[in-house]
C-alpha cells in the first residue's frame, strides 16, 4: 500500500509543479519515447537475468503492492507450530515426529497451521533441520553452520530479484538518454521545416530524458529497495526457526526453545508473550 501511495504522491509533486509553473501536461505524453525506454530497460533485463529472477522479479514487485508476507499473525502460527513439534519430541522422542517429517501434508501437527503448511519455504526449512535431529548424530556446533549456511543461500537468492530491478533502475537514465539522442535525430531532419514543428520535436527528445530518469528515481529504485526490504524481513522467519531448533538442541524445553525464536523477531512484528501463550493453548485444543 505504502508503495501505491509514494508512487502517488511522486505523480503529483512532478505534474502539480509542472502545471504550477504554467506547463502543458499534454507535452509530457509522448508514447514513443516510452516505447524506446520502457522496451530497451525490459529487454536488458531479460538478457541479464536468468528465468528465476525474471519470475521471482515480477513476483516481487507483486509482494511488494500487497505488503509485507510475514505478519504478526503468521508468526504466531509459526511459533505454536514449533512449539508443538519439539513438545511432542520431548515427550514421546525424536523419532515420533519421523512421519510429521516426511509427510507433512499428512501430519496432524502441520495440518492445524494451514497458513505454514502452505508456504513450502519454511516447510522444507523445518522438516530438512527435523531431519537431521531426529537422526540423532549431529549436535549444536554441527548444525549451526549447516543451518547458516542454508540461510545465506536463502537470502542470496531472495535479494536477486531486487538487485536485478536495482540494475534496471540504474540504466533507465542512460536510456532515456537514448531517446533523446534519437529525438535530436529526428530533430535534425526536420530543420527546414517550421519552427514550431522543430520545437516539438525538441520537447519530445528533453521529455525522453526526463521520463527516464523520472522512472528510475521515483518509481524503479524505491520499488527494488522496497523488494530488498522485504527480503530481509522474509529472512527473519528463518532466522526464528533457526533459533528455536538450535535451543531446542540444546537442551531447553519447548517453551524457552520458542522463546528463543521470539526474541529474535523484529519488534514490529513480535507477538506478546501472553498472546503467544494464548495461541498455544487454542492450538492444543483443536
Amino acid at each position: 500500500m505504502l508503495a501505491i501511495i509514494g508512487s502517488i504522491v511522486v505523480i503529483v509533486a512532478v505534474l502539480g509543479g509542472f502545471v504550477l509553473s504554467h506547463g502543458k501536461i499534454a507535452a509530457l505524453w509522448q508514447p514513443y519515447e516510452l516505447v524506446i525506454i520502457g522496451g530497451a530497460a525490459f529487454g536488458a533485463f531479460l538478457s541479464s537475468n536468468s528465468k528465476q529472477v525474471v519470475i521471482g522479479t515480477l513476483k516481487g514487485v507483486l509482494q511488494v503492492l500487497k505488503g509485507p508476507k510475514y505478519k504478526q499473525s503468521h508468526y504466531l502460527a509459526i511459533l505454536s507450530l514449533l512449539y508443538a513439534l519439539l513438545n511432542k519430541m520431548r515427550k514421546d522422542g525424536a523419532m515420533s515426529l519421523e512421519e510429521d517429517v516426511e509427510n507433512p501434508d499428512k501430519s496432524p501437527i502441520f495440518s492445524k497451521f494451514p497458513e505454514v503448511l502452505a508456504d513450502h519455504h519454511l516447510i522444507e526449512f523445518i522438516t530438512d533441520c527435523l531431519r537431521l535431529m531426529v537422526s540423532g548424530n549431529i549436535n549444536p556446533h554441527e548444525l549451526e553452520p549447516l543451518l547458516e549456511l542454508e540461510l545465506e543461500k536463502h537470502h542470496h537468492d531472495a535479494l536477486a530479484p531486487a538487485h536485478a530491478l536495482s540494475k534496471v533502475s540504474d540504466g533507465l537514465p542512460g536510456f532515456g538518454i537514448v531517446a533523446a539522442v534519437l529525438g535530436i535525430v529526428i530533430t535534425m531532419g526536420a530543420l527546414d521545416g517550421p519552427v514550431n514543428e522543430i520545437g516539438h520535436h525538441v520537447a519530445a527528445a528533453l521529455v525522453g530524458t526526463f521520463l527516464g530518469i523520472l522512472l528510475a528515481y521515483g518509481f524503479v529504485s524505491p520499488l527494488a529497495t522496497a523488494m530488498e526490504g522485504l527480503a530481509h524481513e522474509d529472512s527473519a522467519a528463518l532466522e526464528c526457526i533457526k533459533s528455536a531448533l538450535l535451543a531446542a538442541l540444546r537442551g531447553y524445553n519447548p517453551i524457552v526453545a520458542v522463546e528463543f525464536a521470539r526474541k529474535s523477531l523484529n519488534s514490529k512484528v513480535r507477538p506478546a508473550f501472553a498472546a503467544l501463550e494464548t495461541h498455544l493453548k487454542e492450538s492444543a485444543k483443536k
